[in-house]
Order: C-alpha cells, then sequence, then structure tokens
C-alpha cells in the first residue's frame, strides 16, 4: 500500500489556463501544462517521487499553517520548527501570457534548512527530460526537455543533479529572501526571460481580489461562496472559454478500487451549472466567453453534440490506461481520456438552454448565430426525444429512462418556449410546447412511485437518485408540491450514510460498476437547498454546517467524502460540489423562499 499525501492536504494554484497541486509540506505533486488537460509534468501525486514533484520546504519537523492571500489564489504556508519561522509563497501568475510557477521563501524567525528538489518527469510521469546548466543575460539556469515541452528553472540559487534529481540544501534566515520560478513554454521557443516575481505576485493578487469583489452574496456564508466561486472562476479558461469539471485524474471514488476518471475536460452539464453559480453572483462575461466556446465546439451539425469536449473544443479524449502509475493511495487504474464522451445524456441541453435563458434575463446580448445554435439543438431533440440515455451519473450500464434526464428534457422544450414566447426569439414554437407537455404528463405517469410517494431513479426500478431533488428547482413542480416533499423523505431514507448523501445506491447494480462509492458532496448540497425551499430551515442550516465541516483549511472540496476516515475522495477541488455549495448557500440567504429556481 502506498502512504499518498491525503487530498486535503493539497491547496491549488492557477492561473486559468493550468493548475497545480501543492502539499502542506511544500512539494507540487500535480501540474499539467500548457493546459488543464495537457499531460503532467509533476506526477506524484498519483505516484511517487520518482514521477515528478518540486519540493520547497523544511528539511526538520514543523508546525505548517497556510492560506490564500486575500481573494486570491496566491498561497502563503508558515512553517515553523524548533529553530525558526519560514514563510513559502506559491502563485501561478494571472494575466500575462505565460506558464510560470512562482515561489518565494522569506526566513521570518530564527534560522530553518529548507530542502528543494526539482524532479521533471514529462507525459504524466513517465519521460525522463534532457536536463542541462545554461546561463543567460539573467542568470544561472536549469533547462528541461522533453519532445514539444521545455521547463526552465530559475532562482536565487539552483539545485545540483543527483542521480536524475535535482536537490539542494539551504539555510534561511530571518530577512534574507530567496525567489525561485519553473517556466514552461514550448521546447522550440527560446528560453523565456526572468519575471519581476514581487510584480506578478501583486497584480496575481490584485486581479483575483478585483474580481471576486463584484459578486453580490451578502449572505452569512459569504467566504465560502466568495472561495466557491473563485475556483469556478480558477477552472474556466481565460484564453478558450472551456470549463473544466476538476484539474485532477483518477483520484479515487473508493480509495483502492476501480472508479478513477478523468474530470480535466468541459462537460456541458458542469459547465452550465458553473455558469449558472457565477450568474447568480453576478458574472456576465464568463458566460459569454463559454457561449462563444460551445457555438465553436458544436460545428454544424447538432446531431454530432458531445456531452463533454476538450477545454479547446477539441472532441477525440481517447480513455487509456497509464499502468507506469500505481495510482493515488493504490487505487488502479490511472485513466487520461474519458469513454464517456461519446454518451446519450439526455438532461445535458437542458442544462445549456437554462443557463442561457438566465444569461440573456440579466442582459448578455443573443446573437442570431448564438440562438440559431439553440434552435437547431432543441429541434433536434424534438426528432429523438422519446430516446433512453445513460443518465446524469453516465453510467456504464445498459441505458434505461432516468427520470431526471427526462424532466431534464421538458426543461429544454420549457426554456425553448419561453425564449419565444417572453423573449421573442424565432422558433418551432407549437411543436416543443408539445413535447413538453408530452414529456411531462410522461414523467408524472411513469417516473412516479404513487405507492411509495416518491420519484424513482428511472422508469423501470423503485430505487431513488439524489439528482431527483433537482425537480423543483427547474420548475417542473413546485416545493411545496406532495410528490416533491415524498421524493425528499425517500432520498433521506434510502441515500443517507453518516449524514451525507449517496448519488445512488450502487449496490442496484444500476451504474455496470464493481466497488462501492463515498457520499458524493454536491448531492448533500442539494439536499440543503431542498431543506431550505420546502421550509426545513433548522435542518438545512445543521446540514450546512456539518458539511462547510469537510471542507479543508484553505476552502477546497473533493468530489466525495469518507465519512469513516473523515478524508476527501475524488477529484479535485471539483466544480460540482463548489457550485452545489454556492446553491444551498442562495436558498439559505433568501431564508428559504420556496418560489426560487432556475429561471
Amino acid at each position: 500500500m502506498s502512504m499518498s499525501t491525503p487530498i486535503a492536504e493539497y491547496a491549488v494554484l492557477g492561473d486559468t489556463e493550468r493548475a497545480a497541486l501543492v502539499s502542506r509540506g511544500g512539494s507540487v505533486d500535480w501540474l499539467c501544462v500548457p493546459r488543464f488537460d495537457s499531460p503532467a509534468c509533476f506526477a506524484a501525486l498519483l505516484g511517487t517521487h520518482d514521477h515528478g514533484r518540486w519540493l520547497i520546504g523544511p528539511a526538520d519537523e514543523a508546525v505548517t499553517t497556510r492560506s490564500y492571500r486575500g481573494d486570491s489564489f496566491v498561497l502563503d504556508t508558515v512553517h515553523t520548527t524548533s529553530s525558526g519561522a519560514v514563510r513559502v509563497t506559491d502563485a501561478m501568475p494571472f494575466g500575462d501570457g505565460r506558464s510560470d510557477l512562482l515561489r518565494v521563501v522569506e526566513g521570518l524567525e530564527g534560522e530553518v534548512e529548507m530542502v528543494h528538489e526539482w524532479v521533471v518527469r514529462m507525459g504524466y510521469g513517465k519521460i525522463l527530460p534532457w536536463v542541462s546548466r545554461i546561463s543567460d543575460d539573467d542568470g544561472d539556469a536549469i533547462r528541461a526537455i522533453a519532445g514539444p515541452d521545455m521547463l526552465v528553472l530559475r532562482g536565487d540559487r539552483l539545485p545540483e543533479p543527483d542521480d536524475h534529481h535535482h536537490v539542494d540544501r539551504f539555510r534561511v534566515r530571518a530577512g534574507q529572501r530567496l525567489t525561485f520560478s519553473t517556466t514552461w513554454v514550448p521546447s522550440w521557443n527560446p528560453v523565456p526571460p526572468r519575471l519581476d516575481v514581487d510584480q506578478r505576485i501583486d497584480h496575481t493578487v490584485h486581479a483575483f481580489e478585483d474580481w471576486a469583489s463584484r459578486h453580490d452574496h451578502r449572505g452569512p456564508y459569504r467566504d465560502v461562496v466568495t472561495r466557491s466561486l473563485l475556483v469556478l472562476r480558477l477552472l474556466t479558461d481565460e484564453l478558450r472559454g472551456g470549463i473544466v469539471a476538476a484539474p485532477t485524474t483518477s483520484l479515487p471514488e473508493d480509495v483502492g478500487g476501480t472508479r478513477n476518471w478523468d474530470y480535466r475536460y468541459c462537460w456541458l452539464r458542469d459547465a452550465s451549472l458553473t455558469l449558472e453559480a457565477l450568474l447568480q453572483g453576478g458574472y456576465l462575461e464568463e458566460t459569454r466567453l463559454w457561449r462563444d466556446w460551445l457555438v465553436r465546439a458544436l460545428a454544424g451539425d447538432p446531431r454530432d453534440l458531445q456531452i463533454m469536449y476538450a477545454v479547446d473544443g477539441g472532441r477525440e479524449l481517447p480513455e487509456r490506461e497509464l499502468d507506469h502509475l500505481p495510482g493515488w493511495e493504490g487505487s488502479r487504474p490511472v485513466r487520461v481520456g474519458n469513454g464517456a464522451v461519446h454518451q446519450t445524456q439526455s438532461d445535458v441541453l437542458g442544462e445549456v438552454m437554462i443557463s442561457l435563458r438566465k444569461a440573456r434575463r440579466l442582459g448578455l446580448h443573443e446573437s442570431e448565430e448564438t440562438w440559431e445554435v439553440q434552435r437547431a439543438l432543441v429541434d433536434a431533440l424534438a426528432d429523438d426525444w422519446k430516446i433512453e440515455d445513460y443518465g446524469l451519473w453516465e453510467i456504464r450500464g445498459p441505458t434505461r429512462h432516468f427520470t431526471h434526464s427526462r424532466v431534464m428534457v421538458w426543461a429544454a422544450f420549457d426554456r425553448a418556449v419561453r425564449a419565444v414566447e417572453e423573449d421573442g426569439l424565432p422558433g418551432d414554437v407549437d411543436r416543443w410546447r408539445d413535447r413538453r407537455d408530452k414529456v411531462h404528463r410522461e414523467v408524472l405517469r411513469r417516473g412516479y412511485d404513487a405507492k411509495r410517494g416518491t420519484f424513482t431513479q428511472h422508469y423501470d426500478t423503485t430505487e431513488v437518485d439524489a439528482a431527483l431533488l433537482l425537480i423543483p428547482t427547474v420548475g417542473f413542480l413546485p416545493y411545496d408540491d406532495e410528490r416533491v416533499l415524498g421524493t425528499i423523505r425517500a432520498v433521506e431514507e434510502d441515500l443517507m450514510r453518516d449524514g451525507f448523501l449517496l448519488r445512488y445506491r450502487t449496490d442496484s447494480g444500476v451504474d455496470g460498476l464493481a466497488g462501492q462509492e463515498n457520499p458524493f458532496l454536491a448531492c448533500s448540497w442539494w439536499l440543503v437547498e431542498a431543506y431550505a425551499r420546502c421550509g426545513r430551515l433548522d435542518d438545512a442550516r445543521a446540514l450546512m454546517e456539518k458539511l462547510l465541516g469537510v471542507l479543508n483549511d484553505v476552502g477546497l472540496a473533493s468530489e466525495e467524502y469518507d465519512p469513516g476516515t473523515g478524508q476527501l475522495v475524488g477529484n479535485f477541488p471539483q466544480a460540482f460540489s463548489h457550485l452545489a455549495l454556492v446553491g444551498a448557500a442562495q436558498a439559505l440567504m433568501e431564508g428559504g423562499d420556496p418560489t426560487g429556481r432556475r429561471e
């Protein structure tokens, strides 16, 4: 069994085009460059130190505290040893067109011995680069090259080669300060010049803080909402417009098991929900970025719609296994790419139509081209509205008529009808209205278990699913409808585990996968919102406080949580978890207003 660093021990760094994970001990164990979905050059997260990392941390045992600087992703970590204290500041500069990771070491008290280890392994920890020491007008540097990639390490002192690692030990006294940078460029480019580290860090702090200051959430959970919105912004590619679900791959849902997936891609559903959370905070520009990305990604034929794309809108995401990596805590296989890319998931268009309607209502201009894309997608759905799908959870078993998917088909037609009726846009409204009304009647007839008084996971089962909590959020039925209240009770009864919600019961066999999984954090935040909207405010607040207790020390959430071990599990940080947190906080801020819904 490996001894992997607990997921909660990591903080995320990023510049809105790529991201890194750095441990409390100062080891950058994950970095994909030049894009979120590029191969990692530091991959110790899923393996060992020999799979690549960048460590700058104390040589001796230390008490460590850390925090982001204000509302940014500049991380300050203070290590206090028996001999002194030192601060390490980590940042990925934002908005300068470069790909840099900056690290500043400052002595605060006494003297601290530090360890510096730079181990570059391209291709997810597999490829040993050609490494050489170079000199230019900015001084000495270390250059690592493999194929198309070059990494350049600069610093006030550089580590020395030691058996395919670069290692150094040095002492930092109070008042001393050293700076280091790792920069990626294409291998055919010149070595990039040295940065003004202080200026770039200050600019990055101010850029993130300026963005964060513009949101208008004023409830009791403003701080965690702000951090969650910042996570969503970090995962929105500034250049390309795609929104990734998480910056990692293969952090397991079931530790030691096979439920390990690559989330470094843009799911239309997750991106749409992310936009709704950002729109809730008053951010329109990110919606425009993503809508323009969507128009490019969809190309010419709505029947070519995929559920996910590469961050640049690319379609090819072949799933493969990386046998050279042992996985986090031995959880194999490690996968890159995602085989669910070609699944039919009928809920996706509903999410897209809801988010773009909300943007339109908040003032985002709808061009003829962007509406034509939506119109074509709805027309295609009107042709194939009866088909089964793989559902929100991307099951790898047989297709079904999943109730949540059918509700979202209704939502797609409903928002299209309202775009014509209320916004004056052109479209085949009679046909869309007919489909909307038919699917509504169908769901009430086939997706509802009258005997138990609950909606069901799909039309051929009595099992329930946490996604059923979303039925009233899209306006399919009101929160005070007895069928909704009965569904909330059934979800509590069947899916609650140690105070947190599972997505569904895996032992039903519906997903076609071996093994179990842990409670899915977004589902518990959906339950907070459901409690609040149906008047159970005390229950909502109690569950919200419980959930906030599983965030790590810098306010980040993974996909799932293991109540037995108290560990965060699954990919990290996870957009789905953070956007659901924002929705729950909004419901509580509104005092449980039952009319609150996704317009």
